[in-house]
């Protein structure tokens, strides 16, 4: 059976720290921003659903400084997950390790409805640096714009740009890539020099500011669809207003700071 078309959050958050209770937030945040939803389960390694009775507790003890055990609804039809990990230093923009969060729930209405909620809510618990939420299939068209080829650099389809891995990122806060819905922090988006009242009018019409002074950016009104020419556009445009994105251009200002 194929797999039917979802969404894919990405959160890139500082590292955890002992005693740190960001995922156990970050779980919690997503479940308020997402209505009757419930991450007390989760998948066994033969993918049974597992009930967890005291969920707060067991995510403290699988993983206090590694990231996130994975969590799910328990809904095989409309399975929602999330989880963490620890992306290590080497890996890393900045050449600092960080805390990734990953979410995934299906593509419907009730799922686009809440995508951008969800994003904020995830990001802001885990005090992410930037985000995004895009569908699964352009997700991937977008993934290959850092994938090397055999003959070197990445060879991006659609005309998108190449963009460097991330270890080669000078500073954590530099956003990887654009999504369809995107999470700036204040310090990203300041790097980003967003907003600028002329040249993201348009954008501006499409984004709202977060609790924290970040940035929800949301490129089409419609889910990020590359196959509709108006969609490429849009991606596009984004990425030559915001040259930095990726590591294409450098940053006039030093590195910025949370």
């Amino acid at each position: 059976m194929a797999t039917p078309p979802r969404f894919l959050l990405i959160a890139h958050a500082p590292a955890l720290v002992a005693d740190d209770d960001r995922p156990i937030r970050t779980a919690r945040a997503m479940e308020q921003a997402f209505p009757g939803l419930s991450l007390s389960w989760s998948i066994s390694d033969e993918g049974r659903f597992i009930p967890l009775a005291q969920r707060d507790a067991w995510i403290a003890q699988e993983q206090p400084t590694r990231g996130m055990p994975l969590l799910c609804n328990g809904d095989e039809q409309h399975l929602v997950t999330l989880t963490g990990w620890e992306s290590p230093a080497g890996v890393s923009a900045g050449r600092q390790a960080q805390f990734q969060v990953h979410a995934k729930w299906r593509r419907e209405p009730s799922g686009i409805t809440v995508a951008t909620a969800v994003l904020a809510a995830v990001a802001e618990a885990a005090h992410a640096f930037w985000g995004h939420v895009t569908p699964s299939g352009t997700a991937s068209d977008i993934a290959l714009q850092t994938s090397p080829t055999v003959g070197g650099p990445p060879k991006p389809p659609r005309g998108l740009p190449a963009l460097k891995l991330p270890e080669a990122l000078r500073a954590p806060e530099v956003p990887h890539r654009l999504g369809w819905l995107n999470y700036w922090s204040a310090a990203s988006a300041r790097l980003l020099g967003f907003p600028d009242a002329t040249r993201d009018a348009e954008l501006l019409t499409r984004s709202q500011r977060t609790t924290s002074g970040g940035w929800i950016v949301q490129l089409t009104d419609a889910p990020l669809d590359l196959d509709d020419p108006t969609h490429l556009d849009a991606l596009l445009r984004a990425y030559a207003r915001f040259p930095g994105i990726g590591g294409r251009a450098p940053f006039a200002a030093g590195t910025p700071s949370r």
